[in-house]
């Protein structure tokens, strides 16, 4: 490489012969500096020895990268350029390691705003994915309805839209702007309207908070201790127990009125109180989770993957006199996934047209555990039917009753609820 006093007339005439990849040019002025041609570009390098070995630093491209400039321009300057990396060697730092961490601490500081930027919407559907697997459907639906935007019209009211879920208002806010004043103001927007909703969206937020802290992609994003401050729990509505239930007395009025809704419906909602079975649990049944032969039912369970439970005499005969339109038990034209979806709002037209006490579908699952106890029927196999978990060692470890000891309680409780309604012991339900 020769060593001349650059010059941008010497660098406009400079050319890179045919017969070579690149020439080099040595300013005279600033040692280390110069300039490298190729047939397509010329470009400003510096070049210096550190430790015994070569360092070669790209400055910049020519005309990009001005030779000189006036003092106090901030235009891009070779020469000043060069100056500072001669000034680094004379050191002992390696400019390109400078370089390298220099460009490690802006790509640290560009994902850090990336990441102060995060909003829940951001984050919500990673943290569903990820847990779905260990979820029950019902948790996995409440999860998606709690932060659904709304406006979809209603399926069965067109001229109605789909209200926001709860958690709706809070999508679009950055996980670092959850602080305490947030969440309370957001607790107290929303009592207004649906106190026992918001407290289970606080719930489940709750828990998305404490998940996010444990991940490093957004740990410390969630203020410290923000859903634990005093002022949000007092806030959040109190969980009180429900205990609807159907007393001995009320059973023949409800059954009248129940029988008085269409044949699904009313099927539906007389196999849920004699099973004892979650709601959720009972309208997925498909025909082939029924054994008619053997008089057995397949339920999918919210804490086992499954259970078998007896297929009692009456709830047979209800089942075989429904219409077999799809795979569905329990089917529905009108809805798009071929089963009925919400039957509260039947069950709730029986109950008034019966002049009966408010009572939730989960009411009728208390119903069958509470009635049992009038043929004082062990309660480890109504456990056994519902699908509880075992509450004691000896019924975890010590107690598998077989289908057919369950069936004989089972029915038991069917014909004591049946006699109760005025329908008979049951015997007179053909056994299918």
């Amino acid at each position: 490489m020769s060593r001349v006093l650059l010059t941008i007339n010497r660098i406009d005439k400079l050319t890179c012969p045919p017969s070579k990849t690149q020439v080099f040019l040595r300013d005279s002025e600033v040692p280390g500096l110069g300039i490298r041609c190729t047939a397509k570009r010329k470009t400003f390098i510096f070049e210096a020895d550190l430790h015994g070995k070569t360092v070669r630093v790209t400055i910049g491209e020519y005309p990009a990268w001005l030779l000189d400039a006036p003092k106090g321009s901030t235009e891009p300057n070779a020469r000043r350029r060069a100056r500072e990396l001669r000034g680094m060697i004379d050191q002992g730092i390696d400019p390109r390691e400078q370089e390298r961490l220099a460009k490690e601490e802006s790509e640290r500081q560009h994902i850090e705003k990336v990441r102060q930027d995060i909003t829940l919407a951001d984050v919500w559907p990673h943290y569903v994915k990820v847990n779905a697997a260990r979820w029950g459907k019902t948790h996995l639906t409440t999860h998606e309805r709690l932060v659904h935007r709304g406006g979809d019209p209603r399926v069965r009211a067109k001229i109605k839209v789909t209200v926001p879920g709860p958690l709706a208002s809070l999508l679009d806010t950055r996980l670092q702007d959850l602080d305490a004043e947030r969440l309370a103001a957001w607790v107290e927007q929303e009592n207004a309207t649906r106190p026992t909703v918001t407290a289970l969206a606080f719930r489940m937020l709750r828990a998305f908070l404490n998940w996010c802290d444990e991940q490093p992609e957004y740990a410390q994003l969630v203020p410290a201790g923000a859903h634990e401050a005093k002022k949000v729990r007092q806030k959040v509505a109190k969980s009180n127990a429900k205990d609807d239930c159907l007393q001995r007395e009320q059973l023949a009025t409800w059954f009248t009125a129940v029988q008085q809704l269409s044949p699904v419906f009313s099927a539906y909602l007389q196999v849920l109180l004699l099973t004892g079975a979650r709601r959720e649990e009972l309208a997925d049944l498909r025909w082939s989770d029924i054994d008619f032969q053997w008089k057995s039912l397949r339920i999918a369970d919210k804490v086992e993957s499954e259970r078998v439970i007896p297929l009692t005499p009456h709830v047979a005969a209800l089942l075989a006199g429904l219409p077999r339109i799809n795979d569905w038990v329990f089917s529905s034209k009108a809805s798009q996934t071929g089963r009925i979806q919400d039957p509260r709002d039947a069950h709730n037209r029986a109950l008034v047209a019966a002049n009966l006490p408010s009572l939730t579908l989960h009411g009728l699952r208390r119903s069958f555990g509470t009635l049992s106890e009038w043929v004082e029927c062990p309660v480890g196999v109504v456990a056994q039917i519902q699908g509880h978990k075992p509450s004691a060692t000896a019924e975890k470890h010590y107690r598998k009753r077989p289908l057919d000891l369950l069936r004989m309680w089972h029915t038991r409780i069917e014909n004591w609820i049946l006699q109760q309604a005025g329908l008979g012991n049951g015997t007179q339900c053909e056994e299918v």
